[in-house]
């Protein structure tokens, strides 16, 4: 069975390809810029957020990682 990690954020990519800056979307989402700035680091986001930012920038949560699978 194959399980998967997350292992580095494209949510500052994906940001700049929305034309979106973590002001906007910390506004829009309620997500303090911190808290937003560690997910872009190193924190992983819960689902819930990850469905709340992947709506607002319109892409998919799985997008908002890189992933690496392991056996």
């Amino acid at each position: 069975m194959a399980i998967y990690k997350a292992r580095k954020s494209n949510l500052t990519a994906l940001l700049n390809k929305s034309n979106i800056d973590f002001k906007t979307l910390s506004e829009n989402t309620g997500i303090s810029i911190e808290k937003l700035s560690d997910f872009n680091n190193k924190t992983v986001m819960n689902i819930n957020t990850a469905m709340t930012i992947s709506k607002e920038i319109g892409c998919t949560m799985e997008e908002l990682y890189k992933w690496t699978k392991t056996e």
